[in-house]
């Protein structure tokens, strides 16, 4: 069975009445990471609650640089109208088939681009949120101010839950300006090690770059570091005198290249693996990437990098040869029988009390989220 409802007062009625029936409940926005996390448990009848009717953007503060939207607005509609005043959410993740994804889904599933380097991950974004829990209640949580302490944060807890704690409704966001003028310094190599090294040296510098990537794909990599604003060449001309032993180059039409860094972290018929580490680690990331035949692209400074890797490959053996590090399979989960790094006990029995407290009916997606969550 598949709902659409159109305003958040109808979607609590509808997953009250389904809770209370014994149905389990998926939320899904464009659908784009629709098989991220483990396979559902549950014998009982799923409904899928599709929220591509809560797709307004109820307010636009320009002023403030803030913004209301709903939860099933696509993230390219709303840049575009953002754009009208000069302004951007400072999200840049894969957009998936059709440029479906929702901002919502991308909360959902803590899903985030190249753009991360400088202004964080989607909760350092969220300055309040409204979600529908299994019982009809509609909760909130923060306000549509930067500087807002006030109450639970919601938004903290929901991002990268996988709707398993409820439905996301509604999201007050942050702007920011957005730049007319972008310039990448660009260095290939085929060593890694020099690589990996390069990227923590910069890393270490005030440069106030906008990115800080790596790619690499059978034997050699790339380096990439974007500027943004109006003295954007400048300032990559002044980073490309910081490339030790490589030879850099600047790109000033830019936009294709990080497109395609973009696309890069999404697989249609292999298994994407998130790997959660240090910056540190990344020469060793990328000799198992390597090794396993697949490819990588990493948010260098942060230690995030996803390995795109055949759909035969070993998540096993990939866990094993990166440990103590965080795997996490994203695209190709449904073929993985070890989709989540495993937790501390201590851990997975907060998590488990958060879930029971949220969602004590096992409405939402019951166990596609770590430890059968």
């Amino acid at each position: 069975m598949i709902e659409v409802p159109d305003t958040v007062a109808r979607v609590a009625d509808l997953i009250r009445g389904h809770a209370s029936a014994g149905r389990a409940v998926r939320a899904r926005g464009g659908g784009t990471k629709r098989e991220w996390g483990a396979l559902l448990q549950s014998d009982r009848e799923i409904v899928e609650v599709v929220t591509r009717g809560l797709n307004r953007i109820v307010e636009h503060n320009a002023g403030d640089f803030t913004a209301v939207v709903e939860a099933g607005l696509p993230l390219k509609e709303a840049q575009a109208v953002f754009a009208g005043s000069g302004q951007m959410l400072a999200l840049d993740p894969p957009l998936g088939a059709g440029d479906a994804a929702t901002i919502g889904g991308v909360l959902a599933a803590n899903d985030s681009g190249p753009l991360r380097h400088r202004y964080g991950s989607v909760r350092d974004l969220v300055i309040g949120i409204t979600v529908v829990l299994s019982d009809g209640t509609i909760a909130s949580s923060g306000g549509k101010v930067i500087k807002n302490v006030a109450g639970y944060d919601l938004a903290k807890l929901f991002t990268g839950s996988l709707g398993t704690l409820g439905l996301i409704a509604r999201i007050a966001v942050r702007l920011h300006p957005l730049a007319q003028r972008t310039a990448t310094v660009v260095a290939q190599t085929d060593d890694a090690v020099a690589l990996a090294a390069t990227a923590l040296a910069l890393a270490r510098l005030p440069l106030e770059a906008d990115c800080l990537d790596v790619q690499w794909s059978r034997g050699r990599g790339r380096l990439l570091v974007r500027f943004a604003g109006a003295a954007a060449e400048q300032r990559a001309q002044a980073a490309a005198l910081r490339f030790p032993g490589l030879q850099p180059e600047i790109v000033g039409d830019d936009h294709t290249l990080w497109s395609e860094q973009r696309a890069n972290q999404r697989s249609v018929a292999g298994i994407v693996v998130k790997v959660s580490g240090r910056p540190t680690d990344l020469s060793t990331v990328i000799r198992v990437a390597d090794a396993a035949g697949g490819t990588l692209v990493s948010r260098a400074a942060l230690g995030l990098s996803w390995l795109s890797l055949p759909a035969e490959a070993d998540v096993n053996s990939i866990r094993a040869a990166l440990a103590p590090r965080a795997c996490t399979v994203l695209d190709g989960a449904e073929r993985s029988a070890a989709v989540w790094p495993v937790v501390a006990p201590g851990t997975l029995a907060v998590m488990q009390r958060v879930k029971q407290r949220f969602d004590p009916a096992r409405a939402f997606s019951p166990g596609a989220f770590v430890g059968g969550i």
